[in-house]
């Protein structure tokens, strides 16, 4: 007999910024303030040895000014163009090891949407672009934790100031 899998709703809540800024500037800004883990050798750096500070301070050597740093980048773009749509679109699978874990010792379900992710897309018309997420608190608060919602809020917060900066006219 198989295992049943147990299915629970819930309701998240998707965040959108659209603005003036061209693709490439938006992207230019984010690569500016997002440090980049997204290669193996970085990786290796944070999964190093030694105690927990040295651990923290790897963690902050390569977090960018907005205490993120990019795991992952799927440039959707690519691919589309073969289907004849024309656009910049990029996926970003970012966070902090450090932050993450603020929340998953209140639950360690909330690892399933830490890092976090955001869509840049360069707007239909050519002009602008629009960045959209998933609001992380929203995801990972399913149940009354309010240590839980404290952490993940403090993380809605520091993706709302990055997300403003690189938005910003």
């Amino acid at each position: 007999m198989a295992n049943q899998p147990a299915v629970r709703a819930f309701e998240a809540k998707r965040v959108r910024y659209e603005t003036a800024r061209s693709f490439d500037e938006v992207m230019s800004r984010l690569r500016a303030l997002v440090g980049d883990a997204s290669d193996f050798a970085a990786r290796k750096k944070i999964d190093g040895g030694g105690t927990l500070e040295d651990f923290q301070n790897r963690v902050k050597a390569l977090a960018g000014e907005s205490d993120f740093m990019l795991f992952a980048e799927i440039d959707h773009g690519g691919w589309l163009e073969h289907y004849g749509v024309r656009r910049k679109v990029v996926r970003w699978i970012f966070g902090n090891p450090v932050i993450a874990y603020t929340m998953m010792r209140h639950d360690i379900g909330a690892g399933l949407f830490a890092p976090v992710e955001i869509l840049l897309f360069e707007n239909e018309s050519g002009a602008g672009s629009t960045i959209i997420y998933d609001l992380p608190s929203s995801l990972m608060v399913l149940d009354d934790n309010p240590p839980l919602l404290s952490a993940a809020t403090e993380l809605d917060r520091k993706m709302a100031a990055l997300i403003e900066r690189v938005t910003a006219t």
